[in-house]
């Protein structure tokens, strides 16, 4: 039998992984998941699920959503991506991981049919993970968007709510250039009387979900139109505001269908959130003398509220390590950065990392000054070494980056 690590590795060398490649690795269809449901009994059917998309603050408002409802009694599966340390982060229930020895027996199991289909390594996690929640009986999953939408591997759930969390522009070379068309993208989660919940929108996204609510006959609530409490939480980046709200407006569409979820267990739900699910990398202190902070924001929309927040800590110098990938919108980016800062630069250790001494050249044109480094670890530790105790240091630009020193 297969050792576990062989069988990522098996998974890892199928179709290229649109985490670690970028767009070759991108598949606009759902034939193949569909085959696998059917392959698998339609394991999607047996439980029942939220189904979360957006550009940003996705994965936080998952893990909120999950938190809530295990603090509420209820035995809860959570999918997400990407994965930061282990693969096995990405399928939970009630914040314990995925077995080992779960992953090595499924993959062998359906090895055959995998390798025929050419599933995607996206597509077999999504099967094993609608799986894993049916066998082990949960009473609901919150199932998280890899990217996109309208056809993304998750979209052959029913869910009780659907849930938009904001549209940014992300992943563009997939999902079109303009903030309608990802709006297009990320609405084809809708499903046909299944209410939606939208957390932000902006003048030129709020018609496209509104056209497409009606179009479904779904009831939409705009959770900007909600007033709520003040409810304190470990995750504790500012942006996480606008994630709390999208979720308290979801859990209050859950109630009004028959979940039984009361103002303690939502308090202590979100308050828990990262002890309950394990959620890492989100405006997360590494250490206090020098203080360091990573945050996986990634692109202009996430890395605005993170550089503004950075601001507000107080530092004398501040020391950025910055690694990003090689298809992201950099001149939006870099001009958010703020040039008294000194920088890090470096390259995460996947093939779509952008060459550290490549991010140097174009940083330098927006007078953001500093060293390239070799990896990621590197660059932290000259950073540490050259800041003082009253300095703060800042890892981030990349899911990947934060990955590598957490």
């Amino acid at each position: 039998m297969a050792s576990y690590q062989e069988t990522l590795d098996w998974m890892f060398q199928q179709l290229p992984m649109y985490q670690k490649q970028g767009k070759t690795a991108f598949k606009k269809d759902l034939t193949n998941i569909l085959k696998f449901a059917e392959e698998l009994q339609q394991p999607q059917e047996k439980f029942k699920t939220i189904h979360v998309g957006g550009t940003n603050g996705k994965g936080s408002t998952s893990h909120m959503l999950a938190s809530v409802l295990q603090e509420a009694g209820y035995k809860v599966g959570l999918y997400t991506s990407p994965h930061l340390k282990d693969y096995r982060e990405r399928i939970k229930i009630n914040g314990q991981m995925i077995s080992e020895s779960f992953v090595v027996e499924f993959i062998q199991q359906h090895q055959d049919f995998l390798a025929r289909q050419q599933l995607s390594f996206f597509e077999m996690s999504v099967g094993m993970a609608f799986q894993y929640f049916s066998e082990e009986r949960v009473d609901i999953a919150v199932i998280e968007v890899g990217l996109g939408g309208r056809l993304d591997s998750t979209n052959i759930i029913t869910p009780e709510v659907s849930v938009i969390t904001n549209i940014g522009l992300d992943h563009t070379q997939f999902l079109g250039n303009t903030y309608e068309a990802i709006a297009y993208e990320k609405a084809g989660i809708l499903k046909k009387n299944i209410p939606v919940v939208i957390g932000e929108t902006l003048a030129e996204t709020k018609n496209v979900f509104q056209q497409k609510a009606n179009a479904m006959n779904s009831c939409i609530v705009f959770a900007e139109d909600n007033e709520f409490t003040e409810i304190d939480s470990d995750l504790k980046g500012s942006y996480q505001v606008y994630n709390k709200r999208t979720v308290l407006t979801a859990l209050e569409v859950l109630k009004s269908v028959g979940w039984q979820l009361d103002d303690q267990s939502i308090s202590r739900g979100i308050a828990h959130t990262v002890k309950n699910t394990g959620l890492r990398g989100r405006w997360e202190v590494l250490q206090t003398e020098p203080k360091a902070i990573c945050d996986t924001a990634h692109n202009k929309e996430g890395l605005k509220f993170v550089l503004q927040q950075l601001q507000e800590e107080p530092f004398e110098q501040l020391h950025i390590v910055l690694g990003v990938v090689n298809d992201k919108d950099l001149e939006s980016i870099l001009l958010l950065f703020p040039k008294t800062a000194t920088y890090y630069f470096c390259k995460p250790n996947v093939p779509r990392g952008l060459d550290e001494k490549e991010l140097e050249k174009i940083s330098k044109s927006f007078n953001l000054v500093g060293r390239a480094f070799s990896s990621v670890e590197k660059a932290y530790l000259a950073a540490n070494e050259n800041a003082k105790n009253n300095d703060l240091i800042y890892v981030g630009g990349s899911t990947f980056t934060v990955a590598e020193i957490i």
